[in-house]
């Protein structure tokens, strides 16, 4: 274990764009623009991009085979790291997983960065023939065996994985909204994923994103082994836009149709003003000044090694989402202590992971 005074994090942190790839357009357009995206985060010096794995609902996100996806963009990309945020492990045949991750990590010079959750809708499980009640033990024995794969140790029946990958053991990310879920992942050693938003406990309805995550990130540097550094990813939803009333009005269209086909209920209802939407779905939206001083009222993003940001739920048209990545990265990022790297001759070394 390690003392929290000890385990605080760089003041260099590292910069990521996120897409569920909602953009609304059909299948093949939503990842031809979500490509451009991240090529174009990758132009305005971007360290990562990180992509979700949703099963079935076109309207929660738009990309059941994230290594698929992930490996077109790394053709057309050359420094900015890969991620999943995440690939739903309990869904997953785990050798399978483990072949396609190291199948991608060689191809891309070694640029993956590999965030697992447990994943969320029972009908999901369901159509895999499966029961999202045993979805945390089924987790825990599919990366148990991602990770003896990619270490080279015999599988069940005796097969070793070829090829194997040992430094991908170290590009480990566990997403959560727990606790439970920080020490879990602690103890493992590996990265900390957070998310931009989150459910608020019936004991407290108007509890800020911090009072959440703050404890995650507790029990998270608790119980991580002394020596090894902290990874910890703050995702975020923020849209910057040159006009705050155009800002404003997407992100009011946006969080309305959230609401209307996700409904929280402790979270605010139809019937909410934008302004409550916006703090209850913790959104950060405007100007640059504007979101700059929300960011900074976001006093988790001090603790995190890694700064993400998507347009979700606001999910503006194409070109304001280019806009926006133009103006986080010229803007707001560096007001939160980002700065751009040049390329190294060490950035596709598989060796180097994103945060060692």
């Amino acid at each position: 274990m390690r003392s929290l005074a000890s385990a605080a994090a760089p003041t260099k942190k590292r910069l990521g764009f996120f897409s569920r790839l909602l953009d609304d357009a059909p299948a093949a357009e939503r990842y031809r623009l979500v490509a451009e995206q991240i090529a174009h985060a990758e132009a305005f010096g971007f360290d990562s991009a990180w992509v979700a794995q949703h099963h079935f609902h076109e309207a929660e996100g738009g990309l059941p085979s994230p290594f698929v996806f992930l490996a077109h963009v790394a053709a057309r990309t050359r420094r900015i790291r890969l991620g999943t945020g995440v690939v739903t492990l309990p869904l997953e045949n785990a050798v399978r997983v483990a072949e396609d991750a190291v199948v991608f990590d060689l191809l891309s010079g070694g640029r993956l960065e590999f965030g697992v959750g447990t994943g969320g809708t029972p009908s999901s499980f369901t159509a895999f023939g499966l029961s999202s009640e045993a979805r945390a033990e089924v987790f825990a024995r599919h990366l148990a065996l991602v990770r003896d794969a990619w270490a080279g140790r015999p599988l069940p029946g005796g097969d070793q994985l070829y090829p194997s990958s040992p430094q991908l053991l170290d590009r480990v990310w566990q997403a959560t909204f727990s606790e439970g879920g920080g020490i879990r992942a602690g103890e493992a050693g590996d990265g900390l994923m957070l998310s931009r938003t989150q459910p608020r406990p019936g004991a407290a309805p108007r509890a800020s994103l911090a009072e959440l995550q703050d404890p995650i990130i507790d029990a998270y540097l608790e119980r991580l082994p002394a020596g090894r550094a902290p990874r910890i990813m703050g995702s975020r939803s923020v849209f910057v836009a040159d006009d705050r009333a155009e800002a404003l009005r997407l992100a009011e269209r946006g969080l309305r149709r959230s609401v209307a086909r996700f409904g929280d209920p402790s979270r605010p209802g139809a019937d909410a003003s934008l302004q409550e939407l916006i703090a209850g779905y913790d959104v950060h939206v405007g100007t640059v000044e504007d979101v700059i001083a929300s960011l900074s009222a976001d006093r988790v993003l001090d603790r995190v090694t890694d700064i993400v940001f998507q347009v979700h739920s606001v999910d503006p048209p194409h070109p304001l989402i280019l806009r926006s990545i133009e103006l986080i990265a010229t803007r707001v990022a560096p007001a939160l202590g980002w700065s751009r790297q040049e390329p190294s001759p060490a950035v596709n070394n598989p060796t180097q992971p994103l945060a060692a």
